[in-house]
């Protein structure tokens, strides 16, 4: 069968191919009863924008070129009689366009009489509003042409419940507002200004039948189906012969790739447009761009990406960022033969697999993640699928779009160099331009490119990208295996560890033969390893003022602070030194080998009468509290017994406490107070814990009563002033009376 090449107006006065021989000149359309609602004039985001996009169409077609729009396929009886079966949406819309030329105008009605053949025959209402409309010549004094019509005596109340008649009304005043300016709107409807091209189907069955089977009992397009005739509009503009292949792709291959990963709806509309917006968001990375403050509108990205500039680039991207999925039989295997999913707060869920990454992410594929959750947000700020998830979907990605050049083997070494990159630069991966480090996702995909297609590492000179530390060790790194091939995967299970996650700074690859005694060192309780190491020397680290100090407590977090190299924090090889000490001790680290170093130390202590401040932190848990491992420490070197140990990970807090006087609590009768940092008893005193003395003071007037010096030697104590001050209180403090006695 033929397609007829018609207006609006010819389809009323044009023979039209029947496509069993005859030629009918339609006398009336009739909207079917199967027919939904008219749609496009309704009142949601969606409709909103359908109808402006094609409302903008039809203007641009009367004020500057012509435009055919899409197929109307319909049925026309041995009367006359045509019934469209698609297209009514567009046809209603250009029998109110025309309504709206012929008035504006003041056409005559000869001219316009086959309006009145344009009719909702089944719907009495719609059906009599059309009538009603036709003879009407509305004087265009309302700023809302719906207010002047609505206004009439023959429109009753009744009809604004109508949904199709209601949205006539929207739809005219949108007509209204867009082509009241347009002059001799008339003569460029009767003129070329908009085709359609008609198919008359013959001879296929019931006209209900054929249309529940074309439309599906007439529910209204999804989003994604506008997306889909939008992005054709487009891709038909650069060029047909493309935008032909990517829809039948559409259609065929993409739909049979996402339908593996579909949902309970059976749809994977969404899925399609989530990766859409990822490419969208990678290709603005590529020219320098930002998606903070952008909208995920798939509209307006293609307007951005599919109207100017690097059209046809974007095009093949967008094409081959589909296609190289395909190529994959099972994308879950591809990616559980490659990942494993590790945990950065539990112990023993990081298992080292020999060509595998650890990533710290909820779902192995990243591909389908992406699918589910990419342009999603938590509380409308904190996006799903995070920067560090978009840079490791990259380095698959272009993995798969240069495959042919990188072998399996390469790929699953450059992957955890980006692997251990993306773990370490939590900092750095920003594409904020607000920040002080400003947008950096541009050059860390370019860093990206360079490792997974060359192996190569971009020096940080050229633009600040990953983390500069981890840049050094990565580069480093594949130098040492390059030359020791036999250690590689001793190196490999070292940076699994949860508690590095890719760097090894800590050890250094000059005492690889520690390696194995990490990990075992780190299989045994992490209180008993921070005693022995106290033990050893001051392996903590402080901040850049000397004040905040990290230890190594409990909490995974405060070994994964210490262990990862940063410019905000110092003393860094001094843990080093003390860890590399610690491993030179065994081969075979367990909990009870610890545990004779510490009640060695602890002994030794007791027998020479020499009590440092690291005595008191090992023998009194409440030193150590399953925390963040931070404490504030004011004069560390000139003041090592007055500090405090900190409930937050970074400030003083309501549960901050001097261990020194909070262990005294627990020993009598007091109530520790944070903000002042002293101890009161019997509401009538209170404790404050120095250097080398604890002081008493009248509470009311805070007049020093009492006070007892520690002995020390060299700046250390030389008795035990926790138990110093137990025996003094029992001797010293008459509970009787609250009065202390010399």
């Amino acid at each position: 069968m033929e397609s007829s090449l018609c207006t609006f107006i010819e389809i009323f006065t044009k023979e039209i191919d029947c496509g069993d021989g005859n030629k009918i000149c339609p006398k009336k359309i009739v909207i079917p009863i199967v027919q939904r609602d008219y749609a496009q004039g309704r009142n949601s985001t969606e409709i909103n924008r359908v109808r402006s996009r094609f409302l903008d169409a039809l203007y641009k077609a009367v004020t500057e070129n012509s435009v055919t729009l899409d197929f109307v396929y319909g049925d026309i009886d041995d009367e006359g009689i045509l019934t469209p079966l698609d297209g009514q949406q567009r046809l209603t819309t250009l029998f109110l366009l025309h309504w709206y030329a012929a008035k504006k105008d003041k056409i005559s009605s000869e001219k316009t009489e086959f309006l009145k053949n344009f009719s909702y025959e089944i719907r009495p209402d719609a059906r009599d509003f059309c009538k009603c409309l036709v003879e009407f010549n509305p004087a265009f004094d309302d700023e809302k042409l719906s207010a002047e019509i609505e206004n009439q005596a023959w429109f009753p109340l009744n009809w604004k419940k109508d949904p199709t008649v209601n949205a006539m009304l929207r739809m005219l005043d949108a007509i209204h507002k867009k082509f009241f300016d347009v002059p001799n709107l008339w003569l460029e409807l009767e003129g070329d200004a908009i085709y359609f091209n008609f198919l008359s189907i013959k001879n296929m069955g019931l006209t209900d039948e054929l249309y529940i089977t074309m439309n599906s009992r007439g529910k209204p397009l999804t989003d994604f189906e506008h997306f889909k005739a939008e992005l054709k509009r487009k891709l038909d503009e650069f060029d047909e012969k493309i935008s032909d292949r990517i829809i039948l792709k559409i259609d065929t291959k993409w739909t049979d790739l996402l339908w593996k990963f579909r949902g309970d709806d059976n749809l994977i509309d969404d899925m399609f447009l989530n990766y859409f917006r990822f490419i969208c968001d990678i290709l603005r990375y590529k020219r320098g761009g930002t998606s903070q403050g952008k909208s995920y509108d798939e509209f307006l990205l293609l307007e951005e990406f599919f109207s100017e500039g690097n059209v046809r680039d974007n095009i093949n991207f967008l094409e081959k960022s589909f296609d190289c999925w395909c190529d994959i039989s099972d994308i879950d295997k591809f990616f559980d033969d490659r990942v494993s999913l590790g945990d950065k707060t539990k112990r023993g869920v990081n298992n080292h697999q020999r060509g595998k990454i650890i990533i710290y992410f909820d779902e192995e594929n990243l591909f389908k993640n992406c699918l589910k959750l990419y342009g999603k947000t938590k509380d409308g700020r904190v996006r799903i699928f995070s920067l560090d998830k978009i840079v490791m979907l990259y380095a698959f990605l272009i993995y798969l779009l240069n495959k042919e050049n990188i072998s399996d083997v390469d790929f699953r070494r450059r992957i955890r160099i980006v692997n251990n990159l993306v773990n370490n630069s939590s900092a750095e991966l920003s594409d904020s331009e607000s920040r002080q480090g400003g947008n950096r996702l541009p050059a860390i995909l370019k860093q990206v490119d360079s490792i997974i297609c060359r192996e190569q590492i971009l020096s940080l000179e050229r633009e600040p990208n990953f983390n500069g530390y981890q840049l050094n060790e990565e580069g480093k790194k594949l130098e040492w295996t390059a030359k020791n091939p036999a250690l590689a995967e001793s190196l490999f299970e070292l940076e699994d560890h949860y508690l590095l996650y890719g760097q090894i700074a800590i050890l250094g690859l000059e005492n690889y033969q520690y390696f194995n005694r990490f990990i075992a060192l780190f299989n045994c309780n992490y209180d008993k390893i921070n005693c022995t190491l106290i033990r050893l020397g001051d392996y903590f680290q402080s901040d850049k003022a000397g004040v905040r100090f990290q230890f190594g407590v409990q909490r995974p977090q405060s070994w994964q602070n210490l262990f990862h190299k940063s410019s905000i924090q110092k003393r860094f090889e001094g843990t080093q030194e003390n860890l590399i000490k610690l491993l030179k001790f065994e081969k075979n680290f367990s909990n009870d080998f610890l545990d004779k170093i510490i009640s060695d130390y602890l002994a030794d202590c007791e027998r020479r009468k020499f009590f440092e401040w690291n005595y008191y932190y090992i023998k009194h848990s409440i030193f150590r509290p399953n925390r963040y491992g931070k404490y504030d420490w004011n004069n560390f070197d000139g003041e090592p017994y007055k500090f405090i140990s900190l409930w937050t990970d970074k400030k003083l807090s309501e549960n901050a406490y001097n261990p020194f006087l909070k262990i005294l609590e627990e020993k009598i009768s007091s109530r520790y107070d944070a903000y002042d940092e002293r101890l009161v008893v019997d509401e009538s005193f209170y404790i404050k814990s120095e250097n080398a003395a604890y002081v008493i003071f009248e509470l009311e007037t805070n007049r020093e009563i009492a006070r007892l010096d520690i002995r020390q030697k060299n700046g250390v104590d030389i008795e035990d002033r926790i138990e110093k001050f137990l025996n003094w209180y029992k001797k010293l403090f008459n509970l009787t009376d609250g009065k202390f006695y010399e």
